[in-house]
């Protein structure tokens, strides 16, 4: 018998020989999603295409690399007689049933793909974050679910911009359906996030970029919710750090003619200020000295930052004050760098914990490894889809391929093991691989594609070790230059 026990790069061979099977078991999760026995095996194929070494993954590259013929596929995804809501749906209560935490985190982000034409679903020149620039581009809106030992995308929404929604032509050649209106990226995200706690996920706060931190309705509707968040905000941003008095009728008996005023409102001073401002000018900001704390730790060293914080109202759409809400000013020890945070939650109350805040507020990490894995290793941004529909079904079938290898990483990661290194994503789409391509072969075959594949993992992973430790220590020598010993350092890390 052949000795599959030995470990390779983070898993054994025999765990990456079942990789198989356990693909098998995961889909039989989303059978009922799908009407007839063809839609399910086209299904399976899809993802299968998804988790395997085709380079381009298009609908054409996964048909050929599994003997179909590519308009099938193209059938399956264009006007196949399957649930891809119900997909969507099952993906959400599987994350809320099996990898619930009590310190979970929602990150809210967007994403764009370029493309050349101009008959794609909502193309347009727009802001593309991933090029950083504006580009001829498909936006998404995405969530993502990340707890200390689990990260996943959680769902996606297309962004549908206004020349899109007022072209009848455009609309009608891309089957949008005609339910559709405009929705800013923030509406989508709130949508997103409904539907999200309707399946059963719970997450321990939300959190965001400056782009949907600066936006009343957007924050009023994470607090309709009964959801706590804590994300950047521009610089802009308006508040203030002492409760304003609020006029809540005006005198009995006025003299002054004209057109009355509106009330509930504020007196004439003091304004709502920007926050730059309140950090540069307001003394409970300027009496207060910066507090170092060790972020977390990244491929490039320790992260340090210097925080104060106050209690700060912010000036709701009405123009009002809203609850009391919590003001973090971070400063980058390194560069200067300065960001502002809001949190609906103060430190010192209901538990909460500054260190708590920062954790969250600097947690968005997860969703741009979400992003580059799925693009890079299962063709999330190389669809050759036009249609509305097509759209979402490719984008939910992504996070269900995304899903299984999270839930295997999680399953065969030995986090108190003595492995040196943990158990990556990558390391688990490429062992996915692996045992597709090797699916066919020989024990003994099979077997020394596995080793190779194995070889191949631990020749690159040398270097990305040695770079890991060269700039840990550069930026540890930095530090100690500022006379600052991270090890003494308030840590974030839990």
């Amino acid at each position: 018998m052949e000795d599959y026990s030995r470990r390779t790069v983070g898993m054994t061979l025999s765990q990456i020989a079942g990789l198989g099977k356990r693909l098998v078991v995961f889909m039989g999760l989303f059978s009922d999603c799908f009407v007839r026995r063809e839609s399910r095996m086209l299904a399976r194929i899809y993802i299968q295409g998804q988790l395997s070494g085709v380079h381009r993954k298009t609908l054409e590259a996964i048909a050929l690399e599994f003997g179909i013929a590519p308009r099938t596929l193209q059938r399956f995804m264009e006007s196949s007689k399957w649930d891809e809501e119900e997909v969507l749906d099952r993906s959400q209560q599987t994350i809320a049933k099996e990898h619930a935490h009590p310190e979970a985190i929602g990150i809210v982000d967007e994403s764009g793909v370029s493309k050349s034409g101009d008959d794609t679903v909502g193309v347009g020149s727009q802001w593309n974050g991933h090029k950083g620039k504006v580009d001829n581009c498909v936006v998404g809106v995405h969530l993502c679910y990340a707890t200390p030992d689990f990260e996943c995308l959680l769902s996606s929404g297309l962004y549908l911009p206004e020349d899109w929604v007022d072209d009848p032509k455009r609309r009608e050649k891309a089957y949008v359906p005609a339910e559709v209106t405009f929705r800013t990226k923030p509406q989508i995200a709130l949508e997103l996030i409904d539907r999200a706690l309707g399946n059963g996920v719970r997450v321990a706060a939300w959190t965001f970029d400056e782009f949907y931190g600066r936006g009343a309705p957007f924050l009023d509707g994470l607090e309709e919710k009964r959801q706590v968040f804590a994300g950047e905000i521009p610089v802009d941003f308006y508040g203030w750090v002492q409760p304003p008095r609020v006029l809540r009728s005006g005198p009995k008996k006025s003299r002054k003619r004209g057109n009355r005023k509106q009330y509930p409102r504020l007196p004439h001073r003091p304004p709502a200020c920007q926050v730059q401002n309140l950090v540069k000018y307001s003394p409970v900001f300027r009496e207060q000295s910066w507090q170092r704390y060790r972020i977390k730790d990244t491929d490039k060293g320790p992260d340090l930052w210097e925080i104060k914080w106050h209690v700060f109202w912010r000036k709701g759409e009405n123009g009002l004050p809203g609850r009391r809400h919590c003001l973090i000013v971070a400063r980058n020890v390194l560069t200067q760098e300065v960001k502002y945070f809001l949190a609906n939650r103060v430190p010192g109350e209901r538990g909460i914990t500054l260190r708590w805040l920062l954790r969250v507020v600097f947690g968005r990490w997860p969703v741009e490894r979400c992003f580059r894995v799925a693009k890079d290793l299962l063709g999330m941004d190389h669809y050759q889809v036009r249609g509305w529909r097509c759209w979402h079904r490719h984008f939910y079938l992504t996070q269900v391929s995304y899903l299984f290898c999270a839930q295997t990483r999680q399953k065969y990661d030995k986090a108190n093991s003595e492995e040196p290194e943990r158990l990556t994503i990558d390391q688990v789409c490429s062992a996915v691989s692996d045992c597709l391509s090797a699916a066919d072969l020989k024990p003994a075959a099979r077997r020394q594609r596995h080793e190779k594949n194995d070889k191949r993992q631990r020749y690159y992973r040398r270097p990305n070790r040695q770079a890991r430790y060269s700039h840990t220590k550069t930026k540890i020598a930095r530090f100690m230059a500022m006379k600052i010993d991270v090890n003494r350092i308030k840590s974030c890390i839990p």
